[in-house]
């Protein structure tokens, strides 16, 4: 029988990486165990990128047990192609996926810049005190994504509170608010402004539904670079030497970052369509898998002393972004993005030093929810 880890128990919401950690180093497959769920989790590095380009394991709607209650007319926009698998998963992704390749997401780069500026230029200083999580890392994902969306000035504010919900983890007013997100999302497919949503129309081989759904959904996966900077300019500001690898090689800093603290830990469910062995572990027909991507990248079989934060290690392979046919989309621009805010912060102010960080107690993110630096 393989070990278990209790997802609501204290010590392991205080410090989910080092339970993972210790339960890797028992077991290749664990299981997980929560009031009403029960679900085998890959511990391994070689084990988890075999799962996620294995084809007997796809999501399902099983996946997403927290589907929002909304109105019939909004139901449509809600199966997003993280959730879909096979052909369908196909046609969309090869659709969408020129319009984020790293190339087509270099052209932001001046516009990112500029909006990580303004946000620095705004942060108060209280008492020597710069709040760069509610100052930074929370509002950067949405002021990005109404950029490359071509959100109008005037519905800005209503798409940052979106943002604000999901970088807080609010799921329940998220959840709330999806209505409303997909109204907007709605207003800025029907006057579009060059950028992201003028690429997915030509040529046109999305209909207006998928890409609705796909704008949505972007406000939701898009705000990745609000934990992963908030917790990665916190580790750094904490580790000089690093600080300053970091800024001669920001691309390869925002690697390793991803790797030591990427802010999910654990990724969305599969289920096998066939009696399955994973690890020496027998796992039945439909039972739902995931992998333990805080472990997985912290794999000791793959990554030397993989504990330390180093940022001119070599980081090929790790699973932050999940790996195969669902490996994440809006990568290019949340490395992007993340580059930019970090060399930014530290050009600005060279003498920084690290204030208070609090990290939320979760077992499924990497979340700091009080991040602040001292001048």
């Amino acid at each position: 029988m393989s070990p278990c880890i209790d997802l609501t128990d204290p010590t392991v919401c205080a410090d989910p990486l080092a339970a993972y950690r210790h339960a890797q180093e028992a077991a290749p497959v664990v299981t997980l165990t929560a009031p009403g769920m029960r679900m085998y989790a890959i511990t391994r590095h070689r084990e988890a990128r075999a799962m996620l380009t294995d084809r007997r394991f796809a999501p399902s709607p099983a996946s997403y047990a927290a589907r929002p209650d909304v109105p019939d007319e909004y139901r449509p926009y809600l199966r997003t192609m993280q959730e879909q698998d096979g052909p369908g998963h196909l046609r969309l992704r090869k659709a969408v996926a020129p319009a984020f390749t790293p190339r087509r997401i270099e052209r932001y780069r001046a516009r990112i810049a500029e909006l990580v500026d303004r946000l620095l230029d705004d942060i108060p200083a209280h008492g020597g005190t710069l709040d760069l999580l509610n100052g930074l890392a929370r509002p950067l994902p949405m002021a990005v994504i109404c950029a490359v969306l071509g959100v109008p000035a005037a519905d800005q504010p209503r798409w940052h509170s979106y943002g604000a919900m999901v970088s807080a983890g609010d799921g329940q007013a998220f959840a709330a608010a999806i209505p409303a997100i997909i109204d907007d999302a709605m207003a800025v497919l029907a006057a579009p402004e060059d950028g992201l949503v003028t690429d997915l129309l030509s040529p046109k081989t999305l209909d207006d539904t998928e890409i609705v759904t796909l704008i949505w959904h972007l406000v939701l996966a898009g705000q990745v670079p609000t934990p992963l900077l908030a917790a990665g300019l916190d580790a750094l500001l904490r580790r000089p030497d690093q600080l300053a690898a970091a800024l001669d090689r920001p691309a390869a800093a925002v690697e390793e970052l991803l790797r030591w603290c990427g802010p999910q830990l654990l990724a969305v469910p599969r289920f096998p369509s066939e009696d399955v062995v994973v690890g020496g572990v027998p796992i039945a027909e439909g039972s739902p898998v995931t992998v333990l991507l805080g472990a997985a990248n912290r794999d000791p079989r793959v990554f030397p002393d993989p504990d330390a934060l180093d940022v001119r290690r070599n980081t090929e392979g790790h699973l932050a972004f999940l790996h195969g046919a669902h490996f994440c989309l809006g990568a290019a621009l949340a490395r992007l993005e993340t580059a930019i805010a970090l060399t930014a912060v530290v050009r600005r102010w060279p003498h920084l030093r690290p204030g208070e960080a609090v990290r939320a107690p979760d077992p499924a993110t990497w979340r700091l929810t009080t991040f602040t630096a001292i001048l």
